[in-house]
Protein backbone atom coordinates (compact mmCIF):
# COMPACT_ATOMS: atom_id res chain seq x y z
CA UNK A 1 0.00 0.00 0.00
CA UNK A 2 1.33 3.44 -0.91
CA UNK A 3 1.68 6.12 1.71
CA UNK A 4 0.60 9.57 0.60
CA UNK A 5 0.82 12.91 2.31
CA UNK A 6 -2.42 14.71 1.67
CA UNK A 7 -3.74 18.00 2.92
CA UNK A 8 -6.58 17.99 5.38
CA UNK A 9 -10.06 18.84 4.23
CA UNK A 10 -9.98 17.22 0.78
CA UNK A 11 -13.24 15.35 0.17
CA UNK A 12 -11.42 12.45 -1.46
CA UNK A 13 -9.58 11.50 1.72
CA UNK A 14 -12.59 9.36 2.64
CA UNK A 15 -11.85 7.19 -0.39
CA UNK A 16 -8.72 5.75 1.21
CA UNK A 17 -5.11 5.62 0.06
CA UNK A 18 -4.34 4.27 -3.41
CA UNK A 19 -2.79 0.88 -4.09
CA UNK A 20 -1.13 -0.33 -7.25
CA UNK A 21 -1.89 -3.70 -8.83
CA UNK A 22 -4.85 -6.04 -9.19
CA UNK A 23 -7.49 -6.74 -11.83
CA UNK A 24 -10.83 -5.06 -12.47
CA UNK A 25 -13.51 -7.21 -14.17
CA UNK A 26 -16.42 -5.41 -15.86
CA UNK A 27 -19.44 -6.92 -17.56
CA UNK A 28 -20.15 -6.05 -21.20
CA UNK A 29 -23.71 -6.90 -22.22
CA UNK A 30 -23.04 -7.80 -25.86
CA UNK A 31 -20.28 -8.84 -28.19
CA UNK A 32 -17.86 -6.24 -29.48
CA UNK A 33 -18.07 -5.95 -33.26
CA UNK A 34 -15.63 -3.12 -33.89
CA UNK A 35 -12.82 -1.27 -32.18
CA UNK A 36 -13.29 1.90 -34.20
CA UNK A 37 -15.09 4.69 -32.25
CA UNK A 38 -16.95 5.70 -35.40
CA UNK A 39 -18.97 2.50 -35.40
CA UNK A 40 -22.08 3.60 -33.50
CA UNK A 41 -22.08 0.90 -30.83
CA UNK A 42 -21.68 3.58 -28.15
CA UNK A 43 -18.82 1.72 -26.49
CA UNK A 44 -17.26 4.75 -24.84
CA UNK A 45 -16.56 2.74 -21.72
CA UNK A 46 -14.41 0.33 -23.70
CA UNK A 47 -12.79 2.71 -26.18
CA UNK A 48 -11.68 5.12 -23.47
CA UNK A 49 -9.53 2.50 -21.77
CA UNK A 50 -6.95 3.12 -24.54
CA UNK A 51 -8.30 6.24 -26.30
CA UNK A 52 -8.64 9.67 -24.72
CA UNK A 53 -10.46 12.97 -25.12
CA UNK A 54 -9.17 16.52 -25.13
CA UNK A 55 -10.94 17.38 -21.89
CA UNK A 56 -12.26 15.42 -18.91
CA UNK A 57 -14.38 15.84 -15.83
CA UNK A 58 -12.74 17.47 -12.81
CA UNK A 59 -11.96 14.55 -10.51
CA UNK A 60 -11.17 16.97 -7.67
CA UNK A 61 -14.50 18.81 -7.85
CA UNK A 62 -16.56 18.54 -4.68
CA UNK A 63 -19.56 16.34 -5.60
CA UNK A 64 -21.85 18.64 -3.65
CA UNK A 65 -21.08 21.28 -6.29
CA UNK A 66 -21.67 18.98 -9.28
CA UNK A 67 -21.75 15.19 -9.23
CA UNK A 68 -21.58 14.31 -12.95
CA UNK A 69 -24.61 12.06 -12.56
CA UNK A 70 -26.23 13.33 -15.76
CA UNK A 71 -24.89 12.73 -19.25
CA UNK A 72 -24.47 16.44 -19.92
CA UNK A 73 -21.60 18.17 -18.15
CA UNK A 74 -21.60 21.98 -18.41
CA UNK A 75 -18.34 23.47 -19.64
CA UNK A 76 -17.69 25.14 -16.30
CA UNK A 77 -17.10 21.66 -14.86
CA UNK A 78 -14.69 20.51 -17.56
CA UNK A 79 -10.93 20.37 -17.06
CA UNK A 80 -8.01 19.84 -19.37
CA UNK A 81 -6.93 16.34 -20.27
CA UNK A 82 -4.96 16.09 -23.52
CA UNK A 83 -5.76 19.77 -23.86
CA UNK A 84 -3.88 21.84 -21.31
CA UNK A 85 -5.93 25.02 -21.82
CA UNK A 86 -8.31 26.73 -24.23
CA UNK A 87 -9.92 30.05 -25.02
CA UNK A 88 -12.35 31.74 -27.39
CA UNK A 89 -10.66 34.48 -29.40
CA UNK A 90 -14.14 35.39 -30.65
CA UNK A 91 -17.54 33.67 -30.14
CA UNK A 92 -17.02 31.40 -33.17
CA UNK A 93 -13.30 30.64 -32.77
CA UNK A 94 -12.16 28.07 -30.22
CA UNK A 95 -8.41 27.71 -29.65
CA UNK A 96 -7.01 24.66 -27.85
CA UNK A 97 -3.48 24.36 -26.51
CA UNK A 98 -2.35 20.73 -26.21
CA UNK A 99 -0.43 19.26 -23.34
CA UNK A 100 3.17 18.50 -24.30
CA UNK A 101 4.79 15.14 -23.68
CA UNK A 102 1.83 12.87 -24.46
CA UNK A 103 2.83 9.85 -26.54
CA UNK A 104 0.93 7.24 -28.49
CA UNK A 105 1.29 3.71 -27.18
CA UNK A 106 4.41 1.90 -28.38
CA UNK A 107 2.57 -0.19 -30.98
CA UNK A 108 3.29 -0.09 -34.74
CA UNK A 109 2.69 2.00 -36.74
CA UNK A 110 2.49 4.71 -34.03
CA UNK A 111 5.58 3.33 -32.23
CA UNK A 112 5.33 5.71 -29.28
CA UNK A 113 5.55 8.98 -31.23
CA UNK A 114 4.36 12.23 -29.64
CA UNK A 115 0.71 13.28 -29.82
CA UNK A 116 0.48 16.58 -31.73
CA UNK A 117 -2.02 19.06 -33.16
CA UNK A 118 -2.10 17.37 -36.57
CA UNK A 119 -3.59 14.30 -34.85
CA UNK A 120 -6.51 16.41 -33.62
CA UNK A 121 -7.03 17.86 -37.10
CA UNK A 122 -7.08 14.36 -38.59
CA UNK A 123 -9.66 13.20 -36.03
CA UNK A 124 -12.16 15.99 -36.75
CA UNK A 125 -11.63 15.87 -40.50
CA UNK A 126 -12.46 12.16 -40.42
CA UNK A 127 -15.38 12.63 -38.04
CA UNK A 128 -16.98 15.57 -39.84
CA UNK A 129 -15.78 15.14 -43.45
CA UNK A 130 -13.90 18.43 -43.47
CA UNK A 131 -10.77 17.48 -45.37
CA UNK A 132 -7.74 15.24 -45.45
CA UNK A 133 -9.54 13.00 -47.93
CA UNK A 134 -12.75 12.83 -45.88
CA UNK A 135 -15.90 14.39 -47.31
CA UNK A 136 -18.67 12.66 -45.32
CA UNK A 137 -19.36 12.43 -41.61
CA UNK A 138 -18.20 9.11 -40.22
CA UNK A 139 -21.14 8.75 -37.82
CA UNK A 140 -23.91 10.93 -36.39
CA UNK A 141 -21.73 13.62 -34.76
CA UNK A 142 -22.18 15.16 -31.35
CA UNK A 143 -24.66 18.08 -31.19
CA UNK A 144 -23.17 21.20 -32.70
CA UNK A 145 -20.49 19.53 -34.80
CA UNK A 146 -22.53 20.04 -37.95
CA UNK A 147 -21.72 23.76 -37.48
CA UNK A 148 -17.96 23.10 -37.45
CA UNK A 149 -16.46 24.91 -40.46
CA UNK A 150 -12.79 24.05 -40.14
CA UNK A 151 -10.08 22.78 -37.82
CA UNK A 152 -6.44 23.70 -38.32
CA UNK A 153 -3.12 23.27 -36.58
CA UNK A 154 -1.34 26.61 -36.26
CA UNK A 155 1.70 24.99 -34.64
CA UNK A 156 2.68 21.64 -33.12
CA UNK A 157 0.53 22.10 -30.01
CA UNK A 158 -2.24 24.54 -31.03
CA UNK A 159 -5.54 23.70 -32.74
CA UNK A 160 -8.06 26.28 -33.98
CA UNK A 161 -11.73 25.39 -34.47
CA UNK A 162 -13.99 27.67 -36.50
CA UNK A 163 -17.77 27.38 -36.08
CA UNK A 164 -20.84 28.95 -37.65
CA UNK A 165 -22.62 29.32 -34.32
CA UNK A 166 -21.50 31.90 -31.74
CA UNK A 167 -22.85 29.83 -28.84
CA UNK A 168 -19.69 28.99 -26.88
CA UNK A 169 -21.44 26.45 -24.62
CA UNK A 170 -22.62 24.50 -27.66
CA UNK A 171 -19.12 24.63 -29.14
CA UNK A 172 -17.62 23.30 -25.90
CA UNK A 173 -20.15 20.49 -25.90
CA UNK A 174 -19.60 19.68 -29.56
CA UNK A 175 -15.87 19.24 -29.12
CA UNK A 176 -15.68 17.91 -25.58
CA UNK A 177 -18.83 15.89 -24.90
CA UNK A 178 -18.70 12.31 -23.58
CA UNK A 179 -19.22 10.66 -26.96
CA UNK A 180 -17.35 7.60 -28.25
CA UNK A 181 -16.64 9.48 -31.47
CA UNK A 182 -14.76 12.17 -29.52
CA UNK A 183 -12.09 9.70 -28.38
CA UNK A 184 -9.04 10.51 -30.50
CA UNK A 185 -7.85 7.60 -32.61
CA UNK A 186 -4.34 7.13 -34.00
CA UNK A 187 -4.05 8.54 -37.56
CA UNK A 188 -1.14 6.26 -38.47
CA UNK A 189 -3.29 3.18 -37.81
CA UNK A 190 -6.23 4.53 -39.84
CA UNK A 191 -3.97 5.47 -42.74
CA UNK A 192 -2.37 2.02 -42.76
CA UNK A 193 -5.50 -0.14 -42.35
CA UNK A 194 -8.37 2.12 -43.44
CA UNK A 195 -10.35 1.55 -40.25
CA UNK A 196 -9.88 0.18 -36.73
CA UNK A 197 -12.39 -2.67 -36.80
CA UNK A 198 -9.68 -5.23 -35.99
CA UNK A 199 -8.72 -5.23 -32.30
CA UNK A 200 -5.04 -5.51 -33.21
CA UNK A 201 -5.32 -1.95 -34.59
CA UNK A 202 -6.45 -0.41 -31.28
CA UNK A 203 -3.80 2.20 -30.50
CA UNK A 204 -4.28 5.14 -28.19
CA UNK A 205 -2.67 7.40 -25.61
CA UNK A 206 -4.72 6.05 -22.70
CA UNK A 207 -3.94 4.22 -19.45
CA UNK A 208 -4.49 0.70 -20.81
CA UNK A 209 -3.37 -1.28 -23.84
CA UNK A 210 -5.71 -3.79 -25.50
CA UNK A 211 -3.81 -7.06 -25.15
CA UNK A 212 -6.35 -9.69 -26.21
CA UNK A 213 -9.87 -10.03 -27.58
CA UNK A 214 -11.84 -13.27 -27.80
CA UNK A 215 -15.05 -12.67 -29.73
CA UNK A 216 -18.12 -13.41 -27.66
CA UNK A 217 -16.01 -13.97 -24.56
CA UNK A 218 -13.78 -11.15 -23.33
CA UNK A 219 -11.49 -8.19 -23.95
CA UNK A 220 -8.36 -7.88 -21.82
CA UNK A 221 -6.40 -4.67 -21.32
CA UNK A 222 -3.10 -4.26 -19.48
CA UNK A 223 -1.48 -1.28 -17.82
CA UNK A 224 0.28 1.23 -20.04
CA UNK A 225 3.48 1.72 -18.05
CA UNK A 226 4.34 4.82 -20.12
CA UNK A 227 1.02 6.59 -19.53
CA UNK A 228 1.52 10.34 -19.19
CA UNK A 229 -1.09 11.24 -16.52
CA UNK A 230 -0.88 11.53 -12.75
CA UNK A 231 -3.71 11.38 -10.21
CA UNK A 232 -5.04 14.91 -9.67
CA UNK A 233 -5.73 14.05 -6.03
CA UNK A 234 -2.27 12.63 -5.43
CA UNK A 235 -0.05 14.40 -8.00
CA UNK A 236 2.99 12.27 -7.14
CA UNK A 237 1.14 9.10 -8.26
CA UNK A 238 1.52 8.05 -11.88
CA UNK A 239 -1.57 6.39 -13.35
CA UNK A 240 -3.01 3.84 -13.77
CA UNK A 241 -3.22 2.00 -10.47
CA UNK A 242 -4.78 -1.23 -11.77
CA UNK A 243 -2.68 -3.76 -13.70
CA UNK A 244 -5.43 -5.40 -15.75
CA UNK A 245 -8.96 -4.52 -16.88
CA UNK A 246 -11.09 -7.32 -18.29
CA UNK A 247 -14.46 -6.98 -19.99
CA UNK A 248 -16.43 -10.22 -19.76
CA UNK A 249 -19.11 -10.46 -22.44
CA UNK A 250 -22.24 -11.71 -20.64
CA UNK A 251 -25.43 -11.02 -22.65
CA UNK A 252 -27.81 -12.65 -20.14
CA UNK A 253 -28.73 -10.41 -17.20
CA UNK A 254 -29.36 -13.24 -14.75
CA UNK A 255 -26.00 -14.80 -15.51
CA UNK A 256 -24.36 -11.43 -14.95
CA UNK A 257 -26.17 -10.93 -11.64
CA UNK A 258 -25.03 -14.34 -10.43
CA UNK A 259 -21.46 -13.52 -11.43
CA UNK A 260 -21.75 -10.34 -9.37
CA UNK A 261 -23.11 -12.22 -6.36
CA UNK A 262 -20.21 -14.66 -6.42
CA UNK A 263 -17.51 -12.03 -6.95
CA UNK A 264 -16.57 -13.15 -10.47
CA UNK A 265 -17.12 -9.62 -11.76
CA UNK A 266 -16.43 -6.35 -9.97
CA UNK A 267 -18.78 -3.97 -11.75
CA UNK A 268 -22.28 -4.46 -13.17
CA UNK A 269 -24.19 -1.65 -14.81
CA UNK A 270 -27.82 -0.85 -15.70
CA UNK A 271 -29.37 -3.03 -13.05
CA UNK A 272 -33.13 -2.75 -12.74
CA UNK A 273 -34.61 -1.57 -9.41
CA UNK A 274 -36.09 -4.94 -8.47
CA UNK A 275 -32.82 -6.66 -9.34
CA UNK A 276 -30.99 -4.20 -7.11
CA UNK A 277 -33.43 -4.89 -4.27
CA UNK A 278 -32.80 -8.63 -4.55
CA UNK A 279 -29.04 -8.03 -4.58
CA UNK A 280 -29.34 -5.85 -1.48
CA UNK A 281 -30.85 -8.78 0.38
CA UNK A 282 -28.38 -11.41 -0.81
CA UNK A 283 -25.24 -9.24 -0.90
CA UNK A 284 -25.63 -6.14 1.28
CA UNK A 285 -21.89 -5.47 1.06
CA UNK A 286 -22.11 -4.61 -2.66
CA UNK A 287 -22.24 -0.87 -3.30
CA UNK A 288 -25.33 0.27 -5.21
CA UNK A 289 -25.15 3.53 -7.13
CA UNK A 290 -28.49 4.87 -8.41
CA UNK A 291 -28.64 6.93 -11.57
CA UNK A 292 -31.54 8.11 -13.73
CA UNK A 293 -32.20 6.57 -17.10
CA UNK A 294 -31.07 8.85 -19.90
CA UNK A 295 -34.68 9.53 -20.87
CA UNK A 296 -38.22 9.11 -19.62
CA UNK A 297 -40.69 6.62 -21.05
CA UNK A 298 -43.42 8.06 -23.25
CA UNK A 299 -46.32 7.30 -25.56
CA UNK A 300 -46.15 9.36 -28.72
CA UNK A 301 -49.38 10.07 -30.64
CA UNK A 302 -49.26 11.35 -34.19
CA UNK A 303 -50.19 14.99 -33.70
CA UNK A 304 -51.01 15.39 -37.39
CA UNK A 305 -53.87 12.87 -37.67
CA UNK A 306 -57.24 12.32 -35.99
CA UNK A 307 -58.02 11.92 -33.18
CA UNK A 308 -54.62 13.03 -31.82
CA UNK A 309 -54.52 16.35 -33.66
CA UNK A 310 -57.03 17.54 -31.04
CA UNK A 311 -55.22 18.65 -27.89
CA UNK A 312 -58.25 17.65 -25.82
CA UNK A 313 -57.68 14.02 -26.80
CA UNK A 314 -54.01 14.21 -25.84
CA UNK A 315 -54.90 15.82 -22.52
CA UNK A 316 -57.48 13.11 -21.87
CA UNK A 317 -54.94 10.38 -22.51
CA UNK A 318 -52.52 11.97 -20.03
CA UNK A 319 -55.18 12.41 -17.35
CA UNK A 320 -56.32 8.81 -17.77
CA UNK A 321 -52.98 7.52 -16.39
CA UNK A 322 -52.26 7.40 -12.64
CA UNK A 323 -48.54 8.13 -12.57
CA UNK A 324 -48.14 8.03 -8.76
CA UNK A 325 -49.79 4.58 -8.70
CA UNK A 326 -47.39 3.31 -11.39
CA UNK A 327 -44.46 4.71 -9.41
CA UNK A 328 -45.70 2.94 -6.30
CA UNK A 329 -46.90 -0.40 -7.66
CA UNK A 330 -44.81 -0.98 -10.79
CA UNK A 331 -41.56 0.73 -9.85
CA UNK A 332 -41.83 -0.01 -6.11
CA UNK A 333 -41.26 3.65 -5.21
CA UNK A 334 -37.86 3.75 -6.90
CA UNK A 335 -38.84 6.59 -9.27
CA UNK A 336 -40.23 10.09 -8.84
CA UNK A 337 -44.03 10.00 -9.34
CA UNK A 338 -44.14 13.16 -11.46
CA UNK A 339 -44.60 13.71 -15.20
CA UNK A 340 -41.42 14.55 -17.06
CA UNK A 341 -40.83 17.12 -19.78
CA UNK A 342 -37.90 17.63 -22.19
CA UNK A 343 -35.35 18.19 -19.46
CA UNK A 344 -34.98 15.64 -16.69
CA UNK A 345 -35.54 16.90 -13.17
CA UNK A 346 -32.04 15.60 -12.46
CA UNK A 347 -30.62 18.37 -14.64
CA UNK A 348 -30.54 20.82 -11.76
CA UNK A 349 -30.98 24.44 -12.78
CA UNK A 350 -32.27 23.62 -16.26
CA UNK A 351 -35.66 23.06 -17.79
CA UNK A 352 -39.01 23.37 -16.08
CA UNK A 353 -39.19 20.92 -13.14
CA UNK A 354 -42.59 19.75 -11.95
CA UNK A 355 -42.36 21.55 -8.60
CA UNK A 356 -42.21 24.86 -10.49
CA UNK A 357 -45.33 24.20 -12.54
CA UNK A 358 -48.39 26.39 -11.91
CA UNK A 359 -51.34 24.53 -10.46
CA UNK A 360 -53.42 24.72 -13.64
CA UNK A 361 -50.72 22.81 -15.52
CA UNK A 362 -50.29 20.26 -12.74
CA UNK A 363 -54.05 19.63 -12.95
CA UNK A 364 -53.69 18.69 -16.64
CA UNK A 365 -51.28 15.90 -15.66
CA UNK A 366 -53.12 14.68 -12.56
CA UNK A 367 -55.03 11.40 -12.66
CA UNK A 368 -58.65 12.34 -13.33
CA UNK A 369 -60.60 9.81 -15.41
CA UNK A 370 -63.86 11.77 -15.09
CA UNK A 371 -62.34 14.87 -16.67
CA UNK A 372 -60.61 12.66 -19.24
CA UNK A 373 -63.95 11.20 -20.34
CA UNK A 374 -65.44 14.70 -20.56
CA UNK A 375 -62.54 15.93 -22.69
CA UNK A 376 -63.04 13.01 -25.06
CA UNK A 377 -66.76 13.79 -25.29
CA UNK A 378 -66.01 17.46 -25.97
CA UNK A 379 -63.66 16.40 -28.75
CA UNK A 380 -66.40 14.31 -30.37
CA UNK A 381 -65.59 10.89 -28.87
CA UNK A 382 -68.21 10.34 -26.15
CA UNK A 383 -67.73 6.58 -26.43
CA UNK A 384 -63.98 6.72 -26.86
CA UNK A 385 -62.16 5.25 -29.85
CA UNK A 386 -59.99 2.38 -30.95
CA UNK A 387 -56.27 2.78 -31.55
CA UNK A 388 -53.02 0.85 -31.59
CA UNK A 389 -49.49 1.34 -30.35
CA UNK A 390 -46.41 -0.09 -32.07
CA UNK A 391 -43.23 -0.85 -30.14
CA UNK A 392 -40.02 -2.82 -30.32
CA UNK A 393 -39.46 -2.39 -26.56
CA UNK A 394 -40.60 -5.85 -25.54
CA UNK A 395 -39.15 -5.33 -22.06
CA UNK A 396 -41.79 -2.62 -21.43
CA UNK A 397 -44.83 -4.72 -22.34
CA UNK A 398 -45.93 -5.04 -18.72
CA UNK A 399 -45.99 -1.27 -18.41
CA UNK A 400 -47.91 -0.89 -21.67
CA UNK A 401 -50.49 -3.36 -20.40
CA UNK A 402 -51.01 -1.12 -17.37
CA UNK A 403 -51.44 1.91 -19.61
CA UNK A 404 -53.87 -0.08 -21.78
CA UNK A 405 -56.07 -0.74 -18.74
CA UNK A 406 -56.07 2.94 -17.78
CA UNK A 407 -57.06 3.91 -21.31
CA UNK A 408 -59.82 1.30 -21.36
CA UNK A 409 -61.36 2.88 -18.26
CA UNK A 410 -62.03 6.09 -20.22
CA UNK A 411 -63.12 4.36 -23.43
CA UNK A 412 -59.84 4.17 -25.36
CA UNK A 413 -59.28 0.67 -26.72
CA UNK A 414 -55.55 0.37 -27.40
CA UNK A 415 -54.09 -2.65 -29.19
CA UNK A 416 -50.40 -3.33 -28.48
CA UNK A 417 -48.42 -4.37 -31.55
CA UNK A 418 -44.84 -5.55 -31.11
CA UNK A 419 -42.28 -5.61 -33.89
CA UNK A 420 -38.71 -6.77 -34.18
CA UNK A 421 -36.18 -3.97 -34.45
CA UNK A 422 -35.67 -4.02 -38.20
CA UNK A 423 -39.39 -4.04 -38.96
CA UNK A 424 -39.96 -1.29 -36.40
CA UNK A 425 -37.28 0.93 -37.91
CA UNK A 426 -38.82 0.48 -41.36
CA UNK A 427 -42.38 1.05 -40.13
CA UNK A 428 -41.80 3.98 -37.80
CA UNK A 429 -38.46 5.60 -38.48
CA UNK A 430 -37.90 5.22 -42.20
CA UNK A 431 -41.32 4.88 -43.76
CA UNK A 432 -43.43 6.88 -41.28
CA UNK A 433 -46.15 4.27 -41.90
CA UNK A 434 -47.57 4.36 -38.36
CA UNK A 435 -50.74 6.39 -38.00
CA UNK A 436 -51.54 6.02 -34.30
CA UNK A 437 -49.25 5.65 -31.27
CA UNK A 438 -45.58 4.77 -30.82
CA UNK A 439 -43.57 3.62 -27.82
CA UNK A 440 -39.93 3.94 -28.80
CA UNK A 441 -37.26 4.27 -26.10
CA UNK A 442 -35.28 6.45 -25.99
CA UNK A 443 -38.17 8.88 -26.06
CA UNK A 444 -38.29 12.65 -26.48
CA UNK A 445 -38.67 13.53 -22.78
CA UNK A 446 -36.59 13.41 -19.61
CA UNK A 447 -33.19 13.86 -21.17
CA UNK A 448 -30.05 14.08 -19.08
CA UNK A 449 -27.98 14.87 -22.17
CA UNK A 450 -27.55 18.06 -24.17
CA UNK A 451 -30.10 20.86 -23.70
CA UNK A 452 -29.49 21.71 -27.35
CA UNK A 453 -30.43 18.19 -28.39
CA UNK A 454 -33.72 18.61 -26.52
CA UNK A 455 -34.61 21.49 -28.82
CA UNK A 456 -34.55 19.12 -31.80
CA UNK A 457 -36.97 16.55 -30.33
CA UNK A 458 -40.18 17.92 -31.83
CA UNK A 459 -38.74 19.42 -34.99
CA UNK A 460 -38.97 17.87 -38.43
CA UNK A 461 -36.54 14.98 -38.57
CA UNK A 462 -36.14 11.27 -38.01
CA UNK A 463 -36.70 11.44 -34.25
CA UNK A 464 -40.01 13.30 -34.32
CA UNK A 465 -42.25 10.23 -34.09
CA UNK A 466 -45.15 12.39 -32.87
CA UNK A 467 -45.07 14.32 -36.15
CA UNK A 468 -45.19 17.69 -34.38
CA UNK A 469 -44.86 20.81 -36.50
CA UNK A 470 -45.17 23.69 -34.05
CA UNK A 471 -43.86 27.12 -35.15
CA UNK A 472 -43.29 28.24 -31.55
CA UNK A 473 -41.17 25.21 -30.69
CA UNK A 474 -39.36 25.34 -34.04
CA UNK A 475 -38.26 28.92 -33.38
CA UNK A 476 -36.38 28.08 -30.19
CA UNK A 477 -33.42 26.11 -31.57
CA UNK A 478 -32.19 28.88 -33.92
CA UNK A 479 -32.46 31.34 -31.03
CA UNK A 480 -30.45 29.04 -28.76
CA UNK A 481 -27.79 28.49 -31.42
CA UNK A 482 -27.40 32.24 -31.87
CA UNK A 483 -27.33 33.33 -28.25
CA UNK A 484 -24.08 34.19 -26.52
CA UNK A 485 -25.70 34.46 -23.09
CA UNK A 486 -25.71 31.48 -20.73
CA UNK A 487 -28.79 32.82 -18.90
CA UNK A 488 -30.67 33.48 -22.14
CA UNK A 489 -29.95 29.90 -23.24
CA UNK A 490 -31.36 28.52 -19.98
CA UNK A 491 -34.47 30.65 -20.45
CA UNK A 492 -34.98 29.27 -23.97
CA UNK A 493 -34.71 25.70 -22.64
CA UNK A 494 -37.30 26.56 -20.00
CA UNK A 495 -39.64 27.99 -22.67
CA UNK A 496 -39.26 24.82 -24.73
CA UNK A 497 -40.14 22.65 -21.73
CA UNK A 498 -43.22 24.69 -20.89
CA UNK A 499 -44.36 24.67 -24.51
CA UNK A 500 -44.12 20.88 -24.65
CA UNK A 501 -45.95 20.56 -21.33
CA UNK A 502 -48.83 22.84 -22.31
CA UNK A 503 -49.28 21.43 -25.80
CA UNK A 504 -49.23 17.78 -24.69
CA UNK A 505 -47.29 16.73 -27.78
CA UNK A 506 -46.59 13.38 -26.14
CA UNK A 507 -47.91 11.36 -23.20
CA UNK A 508 -45.48 11.46 -20.29
CA UNK A 509 -44.89 8.35 -18.24
CA UNK A 510 -42.04 8.24 -15.71
CA UNK A 511 -38.24 8.26 -15.66
CA UNK A 512 -36.84 4.94 -14.43
CA UNK A 513 -33.86 4.71 -12.11
CA UNK A 514 -31.16 2.13 -12.67
CA UNK A 515 -28.24 1.02 -10.56
CA UNK A 516 -24.56 0.37 -10.99
CA UNK A 517 -23.28 -2.37 -8.67
CA UNK A 518 -19.72 -2.34 -7.44
CA UNK A 519 -17.78 -4.77 -5.26
CA UNK A 520 -16.56 -3.20 -1.98
CA UNK A 521 -12.89 -3.71 -2.86
CA UNK A 522 -13.09 -1.37 -5.87
CA UNK A 523 -11.82 1.95 -4.53
CA UNK A 524 -10.77 5.42 -5.54
CA UNK A 525 -14.00 6.80 -6.92
CA UNK A 526 -16.85 8.86 -5.57
CA UNK A 527 -20.17 7.02 -5.77
CA UNK A 528 -21.84 10.14 -7.12
CA UNK A 529 -19.92 9.59 -10.35
CA UNK A 530 -21.78 6.31 -10.72
CA UNK A 531 -23.38 6.20 -14.11
CA UNK A 532 -22.79 3.59 -16.78
CA UNK A 533 -19.66 1.68 -15.90
CA UNK A 534 -19.51 -1.37 -18.11
CA UNK A 535 -22.74 -1.31 -20.07
CA UNK A 536 -21.88 -1.36 -23.74
CA UNK A 537 -25.03 0.58 -24.50
CA UNK A 538 -24.31 3.36 -22.03
CA UNK A 539 -22.21 6.51 -22.15
CA UNK A 540 -19.47 5.04 -20.00
CA UNK A 541 -18.80 8.21 -18.02
CA UNK A 542 -16.91 6.46 -15.23
CA UNK A 543 -14.74 4.58 -17.64
CA UNK A 544 -12.89 7.77 -18.55
CA UNK A 545 -11.42 7.43 -15.07
CA UNK A 546 -10.57 3.74 -14.93
CA UNK A 547 -6.95 4.73 -14.53
CA UNK A 548 -7.84 6.44 -11.25
CA UNK A 549 -9.49 3.42 -9.58
CA UNK A 550 -7.64 0.93 -7.45
CA UNK A 551 -8.29 -2.50 -5.95
CA UNK A 552 -8.04 -3.06 -2.18
CA UNK A 553 -6.46 -6.48 -2.56
CA UNK A 554 -6.34 -7.18 1.17
CA UNK A 555 -10.07 -6.57 1.49
CA UNK A 556 -10.79 -8.69 -1.57
CA UNK A 557 -8.69 -11.54 -0.19
CA UNK A 558 -10.34 -11.39 3.24
CA UNK A 559 -13.87 -11.34 1.77
CA UNK A 560 -13.03 -14.31 -0.46
CA UNK A 561 -12.66 -16.37 2.71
Amino acid sequence: MMENKVSTGNWWEKLGKPQYGGELVIRANRNILSFDPYITENLANLYSAWLERLVADDWTLDPTVFDYKTHWHPSRYMKGNMAESWEFTDPTTHVIHLRKGIHWQDIPPACGREFIADDVVFHYNRLCGLGGGYTKTASPPAPGLHDLVSVTATDKYTVVFKFKTPNTELIMEAIHKVYPSLCLENPDAVKKWGDLNDWHHAIGTGPFILQQFISGNSATLVKNSNYWAHDERYPQNQLPYIDTVKYLIIPDDETALEAMRTGKIDVLDVVKPWQAQAMRKSNPEILQIPHPNSDALTIEPRNDVKPFNDIRVRKAMQMAIDLPAIARDYYHNTVEPFPVMLTSRYMKGWGFPYEEWPQDLKDEYAYNPAVARQLLADAGYPHGFKTNIVTDAVKNLDLLQIVKSYFAAVGIDMEIRTMDRLAFVDFVMNGKKHDQLVHCPPGPLGHTASPFLELTRFRNGSGNWAMVDDPVFNSLLPKAMATTSYDDMKQLIREANERVARQHFTISLLQPMYYSLCQPWVKGFNAQHGSSWGHTGGPGMLSFYLGRFWIDRDLKKSMAH
